[in-house]
């Protein structure tokens, strides 16, 4: 059988949250732009959970870009699908089943615009939300709010709120609660500058654009949440063994969750009523900035510090790194001991970073979850950048020394550029007797700063290298030093005997 409302009866296994009857009679609250994973494994997920809890009470009218065909899944399974949550959180292992009831139904824009308008004219409706990849929040600049539809997904939103302000007249209280979650800084922000343009490029009346700017909320946001997408065939093929059913939209995610939406608005917090059913997962907050650097730093930048270490010493997935000790003393060490204090400020507490740790190192281990090193060194160079030069720059404001583990993680990433051109134009590096391609815009640079020269000479090439980091690293006091026994201790002593002399 396959998972839908009609079967949900024959489900009998326990532990497996189900939906209640009530649930598929709920009122349209929410209108989505995307059909993702990260959407249904994350937000979907909160809505889920509160309705459950007799919370939130309402249900998410989802629009996709693409046309549903004639066999599309989310209407022969009632919208419903198959959440695996599995990780570990606190130490103790979470292995979880849920079926989400949260969507209603699934529109496709090209087919359906008509019935996504109604949607706009609902009373019921309260809040949309999107993920429509950081492409999605651009500027069309002549897109047609008249269009069945708009081309872009900021025209498709304008043609929203135009239909919602028609229908009630421009009311105070008809406004939306607009919260994207696409990956970019201050998003919310960007995308109403957008939309308010494109307003006044089809030439709506100012009256419209006033309430456009007024009267609904755009939340920027920030999401975090690894959501695999389809589980595993080994982990699909038992879970319908366990539970009886096939289900074309099952997925699987990691525990750790969270969405920091930023408003003030007391109405806004009023209508995200939501984030009650999981007050640690969705935070409701006036900055979300403390949330942006604590992901950015000690999840990403710990990241991208221990990467090219963790190849270095033979490990070719997160999981399996982690389960090594002398891996697991570098990236410990390097979170707690420098990147933490490097990142303290008066919103950012030592407790707030401890937590913090605590959480990704236990992302780190999860053993649900293949995370490959060499697909997290993509970009690698412009990662180091982006993530880690700010808080070298920190650490040494804060602490005036080099930064022995930041030092290990340089050396390690100096050692796995070191590369050669083959046939095809495609740098490949060497380690353990095993070739890897090197995929960096920057590759050329590091495999010529390499180029006959002894290893000192390579760190202090890279390191003054302005090209790759719009600055001069070895303008901080001993770090060109630090770094270049860091890599004479990777060459000559590997990777066990410089991780443990730190």
């Amino acid at each position: 059988m396959i998972l839908s409302r009609e079967n949900l009866v024959n489900v009998t296994v326990e532990g497996v949250k189900k939906p209640q009857e009530h649930i598929f009679n709920l009122p349209e609250k929410v209108l989505q732009f995307g059909t993702g994973v990260l959407l249904r494994g994350l937000i979907d997920d909160y809505i889920d959970k509160a309705n459950r809890s007799g919370i939130f009470n309402g249900r998410v009218a989802v629009v996709k870009s693409t046309s549903t065909g004639g066999t599309d899944a989310f209407a022969q399974q009632n919208g419903l699908y198959t959440h695996l949550i599995k990780g570990i959180d606190n130490g103790n292992k979470v292995d979880e089943i849920v079926i989400n009831s949260s969507i209603s139904r699934v529109l496709a824009a090209s087919d359906d615009w008509e019935e996504i308008l109604k949607i706009a004219a609902s009373k019921d409706l309260q809040i949309i939300v999107s993920n429509t990849t950081e492409v999605g929040i651009t500027l069309l600049a002549d897109d047609k709010v008249n269009a069945t539809p708009p081309k872009s997904f900021p025209g498709k939103l304008l043609a929203v709120l135009l239909k919602r302000f028609e229908t009630f007249g421009g009311s105070l209280d008809s406004g939306l609660v607009i919260v994207p979650t696409e990956l970019l800084v201050d998003n919310g922000k960007k995308l109403k500058g957008i939309v308010t343009q494109l307003a006044v490029n089809n030439q709506l009346s100012e009256d419209f654009i006033h309430w456009l700017e007024s009267e609904n909320d755009f939340c920027s946001s920030l999401v975090d949440r690894i959501v695999p997408g389809t589980p595993s065939a080994a982990d699909k093929q038992t879970a319908i063994e366990l539970l009886g059913y096939t289900d074309e939209l099952m997925i699987m995610s990691e525990c750790y969750r969270l969405w920091a939406i930023e408003t003030s608005s007391e109405r806004s917090k009023s209508i995200l009523s939501f984030s009650k059913a999981d007050e640690e997962g969705v935070v409701i907050v006036p900055d979300i900035n403390k949330f942006r650097e604590l992901k950015l730093r000690l999840l990403n930048g710990t990241h991208t510090f221990s990467c090219a270490l963790a190849i270095v010493g033979g490990f070719a997935t997160v999981k399996e790194a982690m389960a090594d000790n002398t891996f697991n003393r570098f990236i410990t060490g390097i979170a707690n001991k420098e990147m933490s204090p490097a990142i303290l400020t008066k919103d950012i507490t030592l407790d707030d970073t401890e937590i913090f740790v605590g959480k990704v190192l236990d992302r780190f281990r999860n053993p649900f979850i293949e995370h490959l090193w060499l697909s997290i060194s993509v970009q690698y160079t412009s990662k180091m950048k982006s993530r880690n030069l700010p808080v070298l720059e920190k650490y040494y404001v804060s602490q005036g020394t080099p930064p022995a583990y930041m030092a290990l993680g340089f050396a390690a990433y100096i050692l796995f550029m070191k590369s050669e051109k083959d046939a095809d134009n495609k740098y490949k590096g060497t380690l353990h007797g095993k070739q890897y391609v090197i995929t960096d815009d920057f590759a050329a640079i590091l495999s010529e700063h390499w180029n006959g020269k002894e290893l000192s000479a390579v760190v202090h090439a890279v390191l003054k290298d302005t090209t790759l980091w719009d600055k001069d690293l070895t303008s901080y006091p001993g770090f060109e030093y630090a770094v270049s026994l860091a890599l004479e201790s990777l060459v000559n002593k590997g990777f066990a005997s410089t991780v443990n002399a730190l």
